[in-house]
């Protein structure tokens, strides 16, 4: 069985870091709590994984090349659930925002 390349799981624990340490891109989303929203709702937490997964790109050597990328496009689509007022630039694809397994 072949493991994640460590490249891509140490991109997988700052995502989680920052996003449960409320420092998530800090600056699109400055005085929005947004915790209580994605833990009390399993769903929106689910998102943010799977926003951030999709983005991510990594190379033939397993290191990742756009995870600052991935967790901008999960803060966008954080300040929307949040913010109503507030829209992604550029709009989110079906691709980034699909759920995948069984």
């Amino acid at each position: 069985m072949t493991h994640l390349p460590t490249d891509v799981r140490a991109a997988i624990r700052f995502f989680a870091f920052y996003l449960a340490n409320d420092t998530l891109d800090v600056d699109l989303l400055d005085g929005i709590d947004y915790r209580d929203r994605l833990f009390r709702f399993g769903s929106d937490l689910e998102m943010a994984f799977a926003i951030f997964t999709n983005v991510l790109e990594v190379d033939e050597e397993g290191r990742t090349l756009n995870d600052g990328e991935a967790q901008y496009r999960v803060a966008q689509w954080i300040r929307m659930r949040c913010d109503p007022d507030y829209t992604a630039e550029p709009p989110f694809e079906a691709w980034e925002t699909e759920l995948h397994g069984p």
